[in-house]
């Protein structure tokens, strides 16, 4: 097969492109070329982006010192790309190829959109109603709409009925790959309904995931090895053995589109009817993870409706029939990206390049009933299939599935991805976190503590500490059917000392092995000995499992059971091996099909959460470099607030703070302060705060107090991404909170004389000291900044308690400074940069 000429630049006998002057103008006339810019720390104006790193690396540098030799970056990571991948062509005597934002601007409408962006809509207001009526109502109710007399005494919009709606929708730039309806029928076998599939090609969906100019920063062409220090990396899926093996196997110069899909039976009709359907979802893995898996970014397209239908059959043979139908349906739709896996298909990139691809199916995601269903239960199933196909007929259903029974085998014999180049169910279906691990704590590991503690448990949950961020459960757990992924996070984070002094040691420690597994495996990063970190993780909860039987625990219809043929329990042993096949585990996840799916309207018409992105969402940053105007027409999600921009910085620069610019409460005296928060020894603390600062405290001090402040850290696995921030409480006590609503954090600070080091301590208020007006004093440098008034814990031993593995810490206490026969809390005042981590402590009941 001969190969067009690839374009390297490290070659110069190559060939080299021609850029196509349209898009040339386009980037000429880009809003980067901006006439000041801004330093990102201290906002000092700088004429160029050169200008503005010079100033980062002078040395009179606003940039904190202990950032400037690059110490938040790991030193001992190294690369290693594959060098034969990713070549972009040129075809002989065709056009410059266009991606999908050229292909709009050469629509034959553009010119009239030149004057009006929302053509052939009057407006943004005739546009708005448009989209509303076609993505909530039916043709008919479209159709009764726009006819009501309402319109008689109200100027009406230009389409008088659903037809010239869909019409004007139809004249629309970038609507995507034509939907088709095709009409099935089942060999022999009749239906109740139609069968009637609703689909669109899988080849071309991909190909306009691929053209998408919105994630162009966002893209990845080549399989690359990550080692941190001797150890192999592994992120996404490029960073896999699999990646570099599916490269090796291609033509030199070629590039892979990852295929994912994800599919659920999902529910299409509300209240009634009872229509269920199979919607299947596409992606391309070349999309960055934490870009593809955010819902706002639109990376998932809904490619097919599958049907659910009745057939007019025995009931043993229903599943067989649909399972065969689901196949079918999903080899149609597939059929030329399996033709691309094979032979290659040419591409057109975010950035206009022409690229020779092949499509392999890398991930489905699916639940542990639909993964069965996928690969047919088999141990060299298509082999096995195909052998039992020669001797038997496969549309005699009584004969062949008994004889499939026999060898392990579903009965379907047309398996989807069996002419599917280089896609073996063993590695395309993908352990997924939301079933997989977290439906498996709730359905398994939350009923064992349900059975050991009774209706403590939901005691106990009901008295936890209210924070931001947290759910709180005033109703207990007991009785909650169905949770999300951050509320099974929130229950496993405190489960294990809840269960402190109501379960054996060994039972705890089971629980404790089973939840660092579940942590373990979410990690976005993995290296060998985290692998094994996790590993270790699932034999300790082996190790102990039999303390949980011994307790009857493990209960069924008949009784207590004393084994574990828990399927997923099972599933786990192979996740390590996945890692090394397929990347991080955390980048397939079935949160997608149910938050990407939107009902079937008129026919035809999916929460990451862990670590947040600085950008905003790239649909909307990249309207705003390319049209700036265009961008306030637009409206996008919030984007993650990044307090290292304008917020108070900690000494190393790796943490955040963030406070109001107005105080809640201005120019307290010092009385007044120490009646609100009911802290007594308040000024004596703040006495020797400042001389441990060496400096004296001015009088007729005032002081201004927040209710919250704010903390942000950056990624433990990312140096260079930051977190969400956090929401610390310092409210004074009032009738809803008597005692205050005050959070717990860890800080590192010389306390009073003590030891250098964590400590634990609850906030009570966070205050900046002020003078009157008019003063001629001045504030010490130590007193200028936002100060916390904490009430420290002592902990109770010097290690973790060893069935939970954490510390135990009981309030500190000590004599009033001018009452000596009365106790308090030990209390003392430290800058607010001393805070590192917002902690949760769990009552010991």
């Amino acid at each position: 097969m001969a190969f067009p000429q690839p374009y390297d630049p490290y070659n110069p006998g190559f060939q080299r492109e021609v850029p196509d002057s349209d898009f040339d103008e386009l980037v000429e006339s880009s809003p980067f070329d901006i006439a000041v810019t801004l330093c990102p720390n201290c906002k000092k104006q700088c004429q160029s982006a050169e200008a503005v790193l010079e100033h980062l690396n002078s040395a009179d540098t606003c940039w904190p010192e202990n950032l400037i030799n690059g110490s938040m970056l790991p030193t001992d990571l190294s690369a290693k790309y594959h060098p034969t991948s990713g070549y972009h062509y040129l075809l002989p005597d065709k056009p410059p190829p266009q991606n999908i934002f050229q292909e709009m601007q050469s629509h034959p409408l553009q010119q009239a959109r030149e004057t009006n962006v929302w053509y052939p809509f009057d407006g943004p207001g005739e546009w708005s109603l448009a989209n509303f009526l076609v993505e909530n109502l039916s043709q008919t109710q479209i159709d009764k709409f726009l006819k009501l007399d309402w319109f008689q005494t109200r100027e009406r919009p230009q389409f008088k009925s659903k037809d010239e709606l869909f019409f004007y929708m139809q004249q629309l730039p970038g609507h995507g790959p034509k939907w088709q309806c095709t009409k099935l029928k089942l060999k022999g076998y009749e239906s109740e309904q139609p069968i009637h599939l609703i689909w669109r090609d899988g080849l071309e969906v991909t190909k306009q995931l691929f053209a998408n100019p919105v994630y162009a920063n966002h893209m990845c062409y080549d399989p690359h090895y990550i080692y941190q220090g001797q150890e192999h990396q592994f992120g996404e899926f490029w960073t896999s053995d699999d990646a570099w093996e599916i490269q090796n196997q291609l033509p030199e110069g070629a590039t892979i589109v990852l295929i994912i899909a994800a599919s659920d039976k999902t529910p299409v009709t509300k209240h009634t009817g009872g229509l269920e359907m199979h919607p299947l979802f596409l992606t391309i893995g070349n999309i960055q993870g934490d870009v593809r898996m955010k819902a706002t970014s639109h990376a998932w397209r809904c490619t097919v409706f599958m049907p659910i239908l009745t057939f007019i059959i025995n009931s043993d043979f229903q599943t067989l029939l649909r399972s065969r139908l689901w196949h079918k349906c999903m080899d149609l739709v597939c059929s030329n990206l399996k033709v691309a896996a094979r032979v290659g298909e040419y591409m057109i990139d975010p950035s206009a390049r022409l690229c020779y691809c092949f499509t392999p199916l890398i991930s489905h995601i699916a639940d542990l009933p639909k993964q069965l269903m996928i690969a047919c239960n088999g141990i060299d199933t298509y082999t096995l299939i195909q052998q039992l196909c020669t001797r038997v007929d496969p549309w005699d259903l009584v004969v062949f599935l008994r004889e499939a029974k026999k060898l392990c085998l579903s009965g379907v014999h047309l398996l989807y991805w069996r002419n599917w180049r280089r896609s073996n169910p063993a590695r395309f279906l993908t352990p997924e976190i939301l079933h997989a691990l977290h439906k498996f704590f709730f359905d398994h590991v939350l009923k064992w503590i349900k059975q050991i503690m009774g209706h403590e448990l939901d005691v106990q949950f009901k008295s936890h500490h209210k924070r931001t961020g947290v759910r709180h459960f005033s109703g207990g757990v007991s009785h909650v059917n169905q949770m999300t992924g951050h509320e099974h996070r929130d229950i496993q984070c405190t489960i294990v000392p809840t269960l402190w002094g109501m379960a054996s040691p060994g039972f705890i420690r089971a629980v404790r092995a089973m939840i660092d597994f579940i942590y373990l495996a979410q990690n976005p990063l993995h290296t060998e000995s985290s692998i094994a970190s996790m590993t270790q993780a699932l034999w300790d909860f082996h190790d102990n499992k039999q303390a949980i039987l011994n307790a009857e625990a493990r209960q069924g219809k008949s009784g207590a059971k004393d084994d574990f043929f828990i399927p997923k329990l099972e599933l786990m042993q192979s996740f390590a091996c996945a890692i090394s096949h397929v990347g991080t585990l955390m980048q397939w996840t079935a949160d997608v099909r149910q938050r990407d799916f939107d009902p079937l309207i008129n026919a035809v018409v999916m929460e990451d959460e862990e670590v947040a992105s600085t950008e905003t969402d790239p649909a909307f940053a990249w309207v705003s470099n390319a049209n700036q105007a265009a961008q306030l027409r637009l409206q996008a999600p919030h984007p993650v607030r990044n307090h290292f921009l304008k917020g108070i910085l900690s000494d190393n620069a790796r943490i955040a703070f963030n406070v109001t610019v107005k105080a809640d409460r201005s120019r307290l005296d010092v009385s007044q302060l120490q009646s609100l928060y009911n802290i007594s020894d308040f000024y004596h603390a703040l006495h020797l705060y400042a001389t441990r600062n060496g400096c004296i405290l001015p009088g007729q001090l005032s002081f201004n107090t927040w209710m919250k402040f704010r903390i942000q850290l950056h990624s433990t696995f990312h140096a260079c991404r930051i977190m969400l921030s956090q929401q610390i409480h310092t409210e004074p006590p009032s009738s809803n909170f008597p005692r205050g609503n005050c959070d717990v954090v860890l800080f590192n600070q010389r306390v009073d004389g003590g030891n250098n080091g964590s400590h634990v301590a609850q906030v009570r208020t966070i205050f900046q000291p002020t003078l009157p007006k008019g003063s001629c004093a001045q504030v010490a440098k130590c007193l200028s900044q936002p100060l916390v008034y904490i009430q420290l814990f002592d902990f109770v031993v010097p290690g973790p308690e060893p069935s939970t593995g954490m510390w135990m810490v009981r309030r500190s206490y000590t004599r009033h400074p001018s009452q000596s026969e009365r106790v308090i809390r030990c209390g003392c005042i430290i800058p607010l940069t001393d805070v590192t981590h917002v902690v949760e402590i769990i009552p010991v009941y």
